[in-house]
């Protein structure tokens, strides 16, 4: 069986066994034809080599592709990058490339090599648009818990910042902050502290002027890429108070942006229901912003 059919029908199989044996015709009857290409060098550091994965649309076949850059949670200090593209289906059919990417921890690496290295993705992607029929005017940022930071300052950050260690970067069309820390200054986390964040940024001064360098409000102004933020109001790891503060600057500043609250959502695993919702509100928040048609 080709590969492409055989990934349509596992997609088809899984689907079917997910909805407890209903038909899944009239929920999305096919899965997209997408190209992948795994473990792509993106750039390399004297820890060695970061990787990422490329999943493509065929739809996008003879045009470029708007794309949407997958950060992973895990506290700056485990988790890896997902191995597909399936959970960010509604991307796809919209006709997104995924790229999914690897980024130093904070035990291999502290502060700000995350964040550099998120610039560099944006980099290459622009380096290679040409060739692999990508849009590097249209890159989306999207992290959860950490990786949602991450997204936050790679798309806030500009060449003044110092962190484009790969050169210029792109600019972000637009932010997707799921559940993410905004603000890592001791005074600004009130009852609220993670010792990850230490162990990313430092401790002491130092720590605590990294820590500055690191919150992604300080970085808000006017002009900052469209931000769609969701969060749980029963998040017991980062509070909602992240996001909301997050959101009043943003609207200061004359940013746009929208706040989704889920009521009694915890750090993410929501209802998969509300999770395929809110997926949709943020392509649908997107198109109203012209980063897709």
């Amino acid at each position: 069986m080709p590969f492409f059919t055989s990934l349509r029908a596992a997609f088809l199989a899984l689907s079917f066994a997910m909805t407890g044996g209903t038909s899944v015709a009239g929920l999305r009857a096919e899965a997209p034809t997408v190209q992948t290409q795994r473990d792509i060098v993106y750039a390399t550091r004297p820890t060695g080599p970061l990787h990422l994965d490329l999943h493509r649309p065929a739809t996008a076949k003879g045009g470029r592709a708007p794309v949407l850059i997958v950060l992973h949670g895990g506290a700056w200090a485990r988790g890896e990058r997902p191995k597909g593209w399936t959970g960010h289906r509604r991307f796809v059919e919209a006709g997104f490339a995924v790229v999914s990417v690897q980024y130093r921890l904070s035990g291999v690496a502290k502060a700000p090599a995350a964040v550099e290295d998120v610039r560099c993705a944006m980099a290459w992607i622009a380096r290679v648009a040409e060739r692999e029929g990508l849009d590097a005017r249209r890159i989306v940022l999207m992290g959860t818990s950490a990786g949602a930071h991450l997204a936050l300052m790679a798309g806030f950050a500009r060449p003044a910042d110092g962190l484009d260690i790969c050169g210029p970067g792109p600019r972000a069309a637009a932010i997707i902050d799921l559940y993410g820390p905004s603000d890592l200054r001791a005074q600004s986390l009130g009852t609220w502290s993670s010792p990850s964040i230490g162990k990313w940024v430092g401790e002491g001064p130092q720590g605590a002027a990294m820590a500055a360098r690191m919150s992604p409000i300080t970085l808000v102004r006017e002009g900052q890429p469209p931000t769609f933020i969701v969060h749980g109001d029963a998040d017991p790891v980062v509070p909602l108070a992240a996001s909301t503060m997050l959101k009043a600057a943003l609207d200061r500043a004359g940013v746009p942006s929208e706040l989704h609250v889920v009521p009694g959502g915890g750090h993410g695993k929501f209802d998969p229901a509300v999770q395929d919702r809110l997926l949709a509100d943020a392509v649908a928040f997107l198109r109203r912003h012209r980063v897709i048609g």
